[in-house]
C-alpha cells in the first residue's frame, strides 16, 4: 500500500468513507448505514456551519428529505411554499408545485446553518461514525492505484491520520480536493454558475409561501438598464429573507461583473418596505459561491472513488438546484455500493461498481444535455428578452417551463408536459 501524502496513525477502518458531510456526503451515508455497512463520514469543518446557498428546496429535495425520514412539517421547523412566482417581463406569476405521484407538491426553506446539522445527525442515528474538524487531503492509494483510504489532518492540532476502507466517496463540493487528488480535474465544456447571497431582516417578505424568481433585474439608478443573470427572493419565516443573483459562464458579464455590487444595486430599487435598500437590515455579509453543472467532472466512478453531488458537477444546469441531486446521487452511490462490496474485491466488484455512473447517466444525463443548450440560449440577453416577453403571459406555457426547469414529472402514467419533456429528455444524446 503506498500514501499519496505522508501519514500518520490509523485513526478507524470502515466499509466505506464518506468524504463531505453536506447534503449528498450525509444521504449516501445514511442510506448506507441502513443497509449494514459500516461508514465513516468525514467534515472539515463543525456543526453547525453556514453554506451559501439560496436554501429554497424544491419538492425533488423534499422526496429525498422524505426517503431519509426527516419530519417537514412546519411543527419542525421548516417553512413549506406552494410553488414558484416568476417576475418579468412586466408579468407576475405565481405557479403552484405540480400534484404528482412521484413527488410531494410543496416546497421548503430553510437555513444550511441548520439543514446539514440535521442531515449529519440524521445519519449518525442510522449508526454512521461522523468525525468533524477533520480535512482530507488526498487518498491512500494500493499498488494498482486504487484508492482504499483517505489521509487527513484530525483536530485543533491538526495530527496526521489515515482512514482506511476499499470505497471512497467523494463528497466535498466544488473544490473537489479528492477527485483533483486522483487526476479527476473540472471539464470547461459544460456549463457553470455563480451565485451570491445575502440574508436581510424583512417582516413584510418572510412568511412567503411562494418561491420567488426574478427574471429581468434592473439597476436601481438607470430603471431602463437591464442587470445580467437572475434574482431569488426567499422568505426564511424567522423574520428574515435570503436574497440573492446568480450569473451562469455563458453570459458575457461572467467573471467581468462586481456581483456583489450588482447584488444592492437591484435590491436598492425594490419597495422601501421591504426592507432591503437599508444596509442597517442585513443580516451577515454577501457571500459568493460557485454552481458546477452538467456532469462538470467524470467519470463519478474510478479506481474505488465514487463522487457525489457538486464533487461530480450535478447541479441542475436549468435552475441552478443543487441540494436534491446530491441527496439523489447518493442514495443512488449507497444503493450500488451496498451491492458492489457484497461481491469479493477484483472484477465482479468493479463491474458492480461501474453501475454507478452508467446509472446516472440514464437518469441525469439527456436532461442535463438540455440544460446545457438551455444555458447557452438564455445567456443571450436577446433571446432572454424575447422568451420572457412572449412566454410570460400564457400560463399553461409557464406551467410546462416550471416542470421543465425544475425537473418534475412523472415517468409513467403523466400527463402530456410529462411525456413531452420525458421524451426530450431520452432523445437528448447523453452528457
Amino acid at each position: 500500500m503506498r500514501n499519496q501524502v505522508p501519514s500518520g496513525r490509523i485513526a478507524d477502518e470502515a466499509d466505506v468513507i464518506v468524504v463531505g458531510a453536506g447534503p449528498g456526503g450525509s444521504a449516501a451515508a445514511y442510506h448506507m448505514a441502513r443497509h449494514g455497512l459500516r461508514v465513516v463520514l468525514l467534515e472539515k469543518t463543525e456543526f453547525p456551519r453556514e453554506k451559501v446557498c439560496g436554501d429554497g428546496l424544491t419538492p425533488r429535495a423534499v422526496r429525498q428529505l422524505v426517503r431519509m425520514g426527516i419530519d417537514t412539517s412546519e411543527k419542525a421547523g421548516w417553512l413549506q411554499n406552494k410553488g414558484l412566482r416568476v417576475i418579468g417581463g412586466g408579468v407576475r406569476l405565481e405557479l403552484d408545485w405540480p400534484d404528482l405521484a412521484s413527488f410531494p407538491n410543496y416546497g421548503l426553506v430553510r437555513t444550511r446553518l441548520d439543514f446539514d446539522d440535521m442531515l449529519a445527525r440524521r445519519a449518525v442515528e442510522a449508526g454512521v461514525k461522523l468525525y468533524t474538524n477533520t480535512n482530507v487531503s488526498g487518498p491512500v492509494l494500493d499498488d494498482d492505484g486504487h484508492a482504499v483510504g483517505v489521509v487527513a489532518k484530525m483536530g485543533p492540532e491538526k495530527e496526521p491520520v489515515e482512514f482506511h476502507a476499499p470505497l471512497v466517496i467523494a463528497a466535498d463540493g466544488v473544490s473537489g480536493k479528492l477527485p483533483i487528488a486522483m487526476g479527476l480535474t473540472k471539464r470547461d465544456d459544460r456549463p457553470l454558475g455563480v451565485a451570491v447571497r445575502r440574508y436581510y431582516h424583512s417582516p413584510v417578505r418572510a412568511d412567503d409561501d411562494y418561491l420567488e424568481s426574478w427574471l429581468e433585474l434592473r439597476s436601481a439608478q438607470d430603471r431602463d438598464r437591464l442587470l445580467p443573470g437572475y434574482g431569488w427572493i426567499f422568505g426564511m419565516g424567522d423574520g428574515r429573507v435570503n436574497v440573492g443573483l446568480g450569473i451562469l459562464n455563458s453570459s458575457s458579464a461572467f467573471g467581468k461583473t462586481n456581483y456583489r455590487a450588482m447584488l444592492t444595486d437591484w435590491l436598492a430599487g425594490t419597495p422601501a418596505d421591504w426592507g432591503m435598500r437599508d444596509e442597517s437590515n442585513a443580516d451577515g455579509p454577501i457571500l459568493g459561491a460557485a454552481l458546477p453543472m452538467g456532469f462538470n467532472r467524470v467519470p463519478h466512478y474510478t479506481r474505488g472513488l465514487m463522487l457525489v453531488g457538486d464533487s461530480g458537477g450535478m447541479v441542475n444546469p436549468m435552475n441552478g438546484e443543487g441540494i436534491a441531486y446530491a441527496m439523489e446521487s447518493g442514495e443512488l452511490a449507497a444503493e450500488v455500493a451496498v451491492q458492489a462490496l457484497a461481491r469479493p474485491a477484483g472484477a465482479d466488484r468493479e463491474r458492480a461498481l461501474r453501475a454507478y455512473p452508467a446509472e446516472l447517466s440514464l437518469r441525469f444525463g439527456g436532461y442535463y444535455r438540455l440544460g446545457g443548450v438551455f444555458v447557452k440560449l438564455i445567456g443571450n440577453p436577446q433571446i432572454m428578452r424575447i422568451a420572457t416577453k412572449h412566454g410570460m403571459p400564457h400560463p399553461t406555457l409557464m406551467r410546462f417551463v416550471l416542470k421543465l426547469l425544475a425537473n418534475l414529472t412523472d415517468p409513467r402514467g403523466g400527463d402530456s408536459m410529462d411525456r413531452i419533456i420525458n421524451g426530450l429528455s431520452k432523445v437528448a444524446p447523453a452528457v
